[in-house]
């Protein structure tokens, strides 16, 4: 072969190969430029490549998920859409059914669906403006609520929230499927007023559970103190068995020991005893001894020396019966003699008291005439104090006024003498002069008497009949 001709041939091998190589790589680069993949929380939406729906129908719009796909850039048009969650916040003003105007927050999370036919819906209405996704939920939200919440109370809203937040989302889902969204969570965060409304129930409801609180804390103080007395009588319950037991067994240990130390007593007794009575033993033993080593002699003088003690003996005892015998007839005498001594003493007191009683019936009159001399001068003494308020008298007649005065006296004792008669029987005027006379006559028949011996006889007056001065 020619050497040229070969050569030129591998010129052209090595230009097809290098050409080849070129096309391929050309290839590659178009292919990675045309190739679309969707990320995970991603839809690769193309437009102008046919897809069929669930329901057999044809669509302009393909939807691909997880996975990837060639795009003709000349004759379709790739887009991503997000198929991530999104937050919403919201705090719309709204108007409970009592006519309270409240404030109620909440947030929701809302994200296309992962169905083909919610991507398609919502491409056709959100791929070129991601955001109106947000507005459009926002919207749908607050009307929901505030249609909500006009049914509902204050109190209503705050008891249940989370009915109120399945009660909203029951109301838009609907209409979020039909944009290709999905309502996956609504939660209430809080409501509020401006007019404090909500503050005066929840003040309203604080008090009430405080004084709950209170009433509470007071049962369970009143319980604890319940529990505490219960305790403290269980415990004095117990206290007072176990010093009852403690007594008793005190009692019992002290009687025990009582018993030993007795029965230990009676045992060094019988010991004592028992070395005493072997002792005794002993000794009469050494004494039968000594006795049987003594001389007949020594008995002799002890038989005669307790003769002369009997003998001595026997005398004492006489002596000793003399005597008692001798005391005795003492005793006798000195009874006999008091007793002579309180019946004389009787005898004595009675015959003085009849000798009394004898002279006094003898005297009788004496007597009375004693007495009524005695009472005289008291008794004129009163007379003579009836006078002493008497400032003057002036007598008519031609007698002085002592001579008046004593008429005037000597009538008041005749009016008392005539009184005393006529109660009585007795005759005083009689009784004083015939004592007077009386003692006249003794007085001259004794004439060497003492001036002292009738004293009351010289110191009686003697009356005369009034008139006589």
């Amino acid at each position: 072969m020619d050497p040229f001709a070969a050569g030129g041939l591998f010129v052209l091998i090595g230009i097809g190969v290098v050409a080849l190589i070129v096309v391929l790589i050309i290839v590659l680069i178009v292919v990675r430029a045309w190739y679309k993949v969707a990320k995970a929380d991603q839809a690769l939406v193309i437009v102008g490549k046919s897809q069929k729906s669930a329901t057999g129908e044809s669509s302009r719009i393909s939807v691909i998920t997880g996975g990837g796909a060639l795009v003709n850039p000349l004759t379709q048009r790739a887009e991503m859409i997000s198929l991530r969650a999104r937050q919403i916040k919201m705090e719309p003003t709204a108007q409970a059914s009592n006519g309270v105007t409240v404030n109620v927050s909440g947030v929701a999370l809302v994200k296309i669906g992962s169905d083909p036919e919610f991507v398609r819906r919502a491409a056709e209405r959100f791929l070129s403006q991601d955001g109106a996704i947000e507005q459009f939920t926002t919207e749908q939200l607050e009307g929901a609520l505030r249609g909500v919440v006009a049914t509902l109370t204050v109190e209503q809203l705050m008891k249940d929230r989370q009915k109120l937040s399945d009660q909203i989302a029951e109301g838009i889902k609907s209409d979020l499927l039909a944009q290709g969204l999905i309502l996956d969570s609504f939660q209430i965060q809080g409501i509020t007023d401006r007019n404090g409304y909500i503050d005066a129930l929840g003040a309203t409801e604080v008090e009430r559970v405080r004084r709950e609180a209170d009433v509470a804390r007071i049962n369970a103080a009143r319980e604890v103190k319940a529990r505490q007395l219960a305790t403290d009588e269980a415990t004095l319950i117990e206290q007072t068995q176990f010093d009852k037991n403690t007594a008793a067994a005190s009692a019992e240990v002290g009687r025990a020991r009582a018993e030993a130390e007795q029965a230990e007593a009676l045992a060094r007794a019988q010991r004592e005893q028992d070395v005493l009575l072997q002792g005794a033993e002993n000794r009469q033993a050494q004494l039968d001894a000594d006795i049987k080593k003594v001389a007949d002699a020594n008995l002799y003088e002890r038989q005669r020396a307790a003769d002369a003690d009997a003998y001595a003996q026997v005398k004492a005892a006489e002596a000793r019966a003399q005597i008692a015998a001798q005391e005795a007839e003492a005793t006798r005498l000195r009874a006999q003699a008091e007793a002579d001594a309180v019946r004389l003493a009787g005898q004595a007191r009675a015959e003085a008291i009849e000798a009394e009683a004898e002279a006094l019936s003898r005297n009788q009159e004496a007597l009375l005439a004693q007495r009524a001399l005695e009472a005289l001068v008291p008794m004129m003494a009163e007379f003579s104090r009836g006078f002493e308020n008497v400032g003057s008298i002036t007598v008519l007649a031609g007698e002085g006024a002592s001579s008046h005065i004593a008429a005037e006296q000597a009538s008041g004792l005749r009016a008392t003498f005539d009184a005393v008669e006529a109660a009585t029987g007795i005759d005083l005027r009689q009784v004083i002069q015939g004592q007077a006379t009386g003692r006249g006559v003794a007085q001259g028949l004794a004439p060497a008497a003492p001036a002292s011996a009738a004293p009351a006889a010289s110191a009686a007056p003697v009356f005369d009949e009034p008139g006589e001065g």
